[in-house]
């Protein structure tokens, strides 16, 4: 936003301070000055200065020159010239302009003023040289007068060209299918939600956001209807954002005009139409009121405030007086707040209408504090507390450590999905849709931590990436819009680098990397190793590539390959695959104990088996088979090769030969042939027994 120097003394006129020190002071209030850049006038002397603030979305009453006047007036303790808003009296009308406010949800105060005998024309004087200053453009004096109004005092306003209006304006919501043309040139086709400024005909503009062609001010013009309205903060946005238009007055609605400055405004404009337009007023000016929607902006309760509040959160200043109870009062008076004394030294304060972003003491005690100067408190440190870890901080961090020690990265993607992707990777979870979403893609809290991560994963394929690994660990929603009910996470993703082995191919490389990834992080915890089956695999999966994961009988994680289908209706690169995973109930266990043991003295053995099995015998019955001999001396069991013969040759067609490694060691003593041999038969009788052949 620019704001001219010059602009703002004229509302201080006693103001004694360089613009340099007050950027620098307006910066320390929050009221960012972000670059000062001198002007000369056209004799090449100083004419003050342009500044470029950044007004926070919350400060609509700083987004004008007469509200950073204010502040300053606040700050210095200087007087703050009152706008002047007096008008000649007008001719009499036999009837008031008619006005109506039909959606009175929507529209709070509405005002209207009729100037008959206007000309227009070209803008001169202090306008046209503020306009030059600022860059803004200039259309005709009626219409820069609007402008003047909005820079200077902060309230949109809009002119009619009161001959174009049939009989007189209503407010309302417009019709299904309603055509207006605006003031850019376009015609926008209306829903029943958009709230309008209409005649008894048609709609004339869309309301607190642009005004219509049809009644726009041309050289034309004679007569005026000169309007200044108040439109609820939601009602402009939703226009605003379903037709794609943000102008000045729509961005100042949007966060909350000032209820009682609408009679101001209008009088303003109408005051600088007399002097450059000419003309006369007709009649009094129409001011409509909705009583309720006065009440909750203009008309909200006082706030308590005590002045011992105050000084117990602010704490110490550098001044040894402190804030005092005289300090209190004056920047609050200074703010435009109204204070009856209900004790000693505390007060009933009753709010700006301009200040819609205060609504409790410590709101005040901010203000006071901003007002103060942050730069004025002493520098103290907070007294120190107990700091009491999270209960699962611990857990979590031993994941997450584990997961980077794999080779994985973690991401963080968006905490919204759409719905379409919420019945897709979560069909059985209920879907929490957003009241107010951003957009079509982020209507819903995401019930999986999936659809993000297909995202991820898809952006680096499309950027060349060939192979990433990631994870993200996240809450995931449930229940009801009600009861929300909130859930840990755990999602891992990953494509490319597949590498052969003796016991898998290239393709099925990032299968068993995920598998291992599952196992790795199980046995971080108290919890027996996890089993795998081919069941409850969700849809996302391709059901012949995927697995679930189970602790006991409950289901840790789904893994496999993201289903081809939706991987080719997203056009990606190459097969992704994922690993959804229950973090609660993974960090609900206990962290297992690293335990150190001392290394043996004595030699290790290995001992190779060679068996053909059935498909239909896993590696988890051959390994619980040879643990279940309970054999302590055997310190590892390892598949080192699994093999098939597509023709049916070397191993018969629905079989697969196993090359087994075990490796025996004691810690007291070296192994004798005999204990050898004894363990190798065994494991010979179990395997035998799962229906397996011993290969020569």
């Amino acid at each position: 936003m620019k704001v001219l120097t010059p602009w703002l003394r004229h509302y201080l006129p006693v103001l004694d301070v360089d613009d340099a020190q007050l950027a620098e002071d307006l910066t320390l209030r929050g009221i960012a000055v972000e670059g000062v850049f001198e002007l000369n006038d056209a004799a090449g002397d100083s004419d003050g200065a342009l500044f470029d603030m950044d007004i926070t979305t919350n400060r609509v009453d700083a987004m004008n020159h007469y509200g950073i006047a204010r502040e300053i007036a606040a700050i210095y303790d200087v007087p703050l010239h009152a706008l002047d808003t007096a008008l000649p009296t007008g001719y009499v009308r036999v009837e008031p302009f008619p006005v109506r406010i039909e959606a009175q949800d929507g529209c709070g105060r509405f005002t209207a003023r009729v100037v008959r005998g206007v000309t227009v024309g070209h803008t001169e004087g202090r306008i046209a040289h503020y306009f030059g200053e600022l860059g803004q453009k200039s259309i005709s004096n009626a219409v820069d007068v609007t402008n003047f109004v909005l820079l200077g005092m902060g309230h949109p306003t809009h002119a009619f060209d009161l001959d174009k209006i049939v009989g007189g304006i209503t407010v309302r919501r417009a019709h299904a299918g309603e055509t207006l043309k605006l003031l850019d040139g376009t015609t926008r086709t209306l829903v029943a939600e958009d709230l309008v400024v209409a005649d008894d005909v048609k709609a004339l503009g869309l309301a607190g956001v642009m005004g219509g062609w049809d009644t726009m001010i041309t050289a034309e013009t004679k007569n005026i209807l000169v309007e200044a309205a108040w439109f609820d903060p939601a009602s402009i946005r939703a226009s605003s954002r379903r037709h794609l238009i943000h102008t000045d007055a729509s961005h100042r609605f949007e966060r909350g005009a000032d209820f009682n400055a609408a009679p101001i405004a209008n009088a303003l404009v109408t005051k600088h139409i007399l002097a450059l337009c000419g003309g006369y007023i007709e009649g009094e000016m129409v001011d409509v009121v909705v009583p309720e929607l006065e009440a909750a902006t203009a008309g909200r309760p006082a706030v308590s405030l005590s002045v011992r509040q105050v000084q117990r959160h602010l704490g110490t200043t550098l001044a040894p007086e402190g804030i005092t109870g005289a300090l209190v009062r004056q920047y609050l008076l200074a703010l435009g707040c109204h204070l009856a004394a209900t004790g000693d030294e505390t007060y009933d304060v009753k709010l700006p209408s301009w200040r819609l972003d205060i609504t409790r003491e410590i709101d005040l005690i901010e203000e006071i504090a901003r007002v103060y100067g942050y730069n004025k408190f002493a520098n103290t440190l907070p007294t120190p507390g107990v700091v009491i870890a999270h209960p699962t901080a611990r857990a979590e961090a031993a994941v997450r450590s584990r997961l980077l020690a794999l080779g994985f990265s973690e991401a963080i993607s968006s905490t919204f999905a759409s719905a379409a992707e919420s019945a897709f990777f979560a069909p059985a979870a209920s879907a929490i849709p957003l009241e107010n979403p951003l957009s079509e893609d982020a209507g819903n809290l995401r019930p999986s931590l999936v659809p993000g991560m297909v995202t991820m994963l898809a952006h680096n394929l499309n950027r060349d990436v060939p192979a990433a690994r990631l994870f993200e660990a996240g809450a995931i929603f449930g229940g009801s819009v009600q009861t929300v009910v909130e859930t840990q996470s755990l999602a891992l993703g990953l494509t490319g680098d597949g590498v052969a082995t003796a016991l898998y191919s290239a393709a099925d490389a990032p299968f068993f990397e995920l598998k291992g990834a599952v196992e790795s992080l199980a046995s971080l915890f108290e919890a027996p190793a996890p089993r795998f089956t081919a069941s409850g695999i969700p849809g996302f999966l391709e059901g012949s590539r995927a697995a679930t994961a189970w602790l006991g009988d409950r289901a840790l994680a789904h893994f496999g390959e993201f289903s081809q289908s939706e991987s080719g209706r997203r056009k990606l690169r190459q097969p992704v695959f994922l690993a959804q995973i229950d973090l609660a109930y993974l960090l609900s266990l206990p962290l297992k104990q690293a335990i150190a043991k001392e290394l043996s003295r004595y030699q290790a053995v290995e001992r190779d088996f060679s068996f053909v099995f059935a498909d239909a015998v896993s590696w988890e019955q051959v390994s619980t088979a040879i643990r279940g001999l309970g054999i302590a001396e055997l310190l590892r069991l390892t598949p080192v090769e699994i093999f098939r013969d597509a023709k049916g040759k070397a191993v018969a067609p629905g079989h697969y030969s196993l090359l087994l490694r075990t490796v025996f060691q004691s810690v007291e003593r070296t192994l004798s042939e005999g204990e050898l041999t004894g363990w190798q038969e065994a494991i010979v009788g179990v395997l035998t027994g799962l229906g397996g052949v011993q290969r020569a």
